[in-house]
């Protein structure tokens, strides 16, 4: 089953990004807290959405996909990108991570979005493999950058 989040579910969703970070082996880079997950999903103004798989026979997480809304200025019109999918190891192959994607595509369909994008580390062969399978494709001419720590800091920082 898969549902939307809700405010209760946000000590599974920071236990998932925790699990997701580990998988990644980036356990130290996931600092975010339960308080700032609540902020950004069930805040004044939502700045990220999530959903759940449910595992139908415990009532328990089997997964998570956290995602966020983009623009296409070729397009014109909104998409979803998807910022963590994650299934814990032990419900993996029940078809929770395709279902929580075909929830994506279709609120993607349903609105008139025109894209659903995502990022997958390049050894991650288990998740590239399982995304080509549904006919995604890798955007090998873009290559993907990001300011963080420091040099975000930098370059943010106001002018003396």
């Amino acid at each position: 089953m898969i549902r939307a989040a809700t405010p209760a579910d946000i000590p599974v969703i920071h236990a998932l990004i925790r699990e997701l970070a580990a998988y990644e082996k980036a356990a130290d880079e996931a600092r975010a807290t339960p308080e700032q997950l609540h902020e950004a999903l069930f805040g004044p103004r939502p700045a990220v959405f999530a959903h759940l798989a449910v595992d139908d026979s415990t009532g328990e997480a089997a997964g998570f996909a956290l995602w966020f809304l983009t623009f296409s200025t070729w397009r014109g019109v909104h998409g979803i990108h998807l910022e963590d999918l994650y299934v814990r190891p032990t419900a993996r192959g029940g078809g929770h991570g395709r279902a929580l994607l075909t929830e994506l595509a279709r609120i993607c369909v349903r609105r008139g979005y025109a894209r659903l994008e995502w990022s997958v580390l390049d050894w991650n062969e288990p998740a590239i493999g399982f995304y080509q399978s549904l006919g995604a494709r890798a955007q090998d001419e873009w290559c993907g950058y990001r300011l963080t720590d420091a040099a975000l800091a930098a370059l943010g920082s106001p002018d003396d």
